[in-house]
């Protein structure tokens, strides 16, 4: 019986150790932009950084002049892709951070 008993616990434990993938860490970045005053500015922006690879969304606050990216699974985004990016839309990226929620 305790035999089962571990190979059942051993079984378990696999199956949680499989799935750690799921659980992978997406990042997020916040991007500041200034300029951001319309719907067509904000489009612009999004467009522009959403071209960007291994980018799942783009969220923007066009009052807080704030982007939101959000990076496929262990990815990650560069200030520099993300400054490019911005000022390919004609925009000016004033700050970069990686958001902790």
């Amino acid at each position: 019986m305790v035999a089962l008993l571990k190979r059942m616990s051993f079984i378990s434990l696999l199956a949680i150790v499989g799935a750690m993938p799921v659980f992978a860490a997406t990042p997020v970045y916040k991007l500041h932009v200034d300029g951001l005053a319309c719907p067509f500015c904000a489009y612009g922006v999004e467009k522009q950084v959403g071209k960007l690879a291994n980018v799942q969304s783009v969220d923007i606050e066009i009052d807080q002049g704030l982007v939101t990216v959000t990076m496929e699974p262990d990815k990650t985004l560069s200030e520099a892709d993300a400054k490019q990016a911005v000022s390919d839309a004609g925009f000016t990226l004033r700050k970069f951070e990686k958001s902790t929620n």
